[in-house]
């Protein structure tokens, strides 16, 4: 079993309007030194898979499908092996 943390955002030539109302929300609160704000999606997903490369295989299609809007974001993911407890 895996673990998918998927990390979904804007492309960079696509305007984020709640980025840029965060930006402005934090530079009238004082926090002056805050450049860009991208906003975007986090998600973890556990994947029933012995397998490592089928698993990245099926991540990778979720995104494509359905998790990430490939014509305006971009996505990335990092797969982490889950340990068994008790030796199942």
């Amino acid at each position: 079993m895996f673990k998918a943390t998927v990390y979904v955002t804007l492309r960079e030539s696509v305007l984020d309007p709640q980025g840029n109302a965060v930006h402005e929300s934090l530079h009238s609160l004082g926090y002056d030194e805050v450049g860009d704000v991208r906003i975007g999606k986090y998600m973890e997903l556990e994947i029933q898979s012995d397998d490592q490369k089928a698993a990245e295989e099926r991540v990778r299609d979720m995104c494509e499908k359905l998790l990430a809007n490939t014509v305006i974001e971009d996505f990335r993911f990092d797969l982490t092996k889950l340990r068994r407890i008790g030796g199942e």
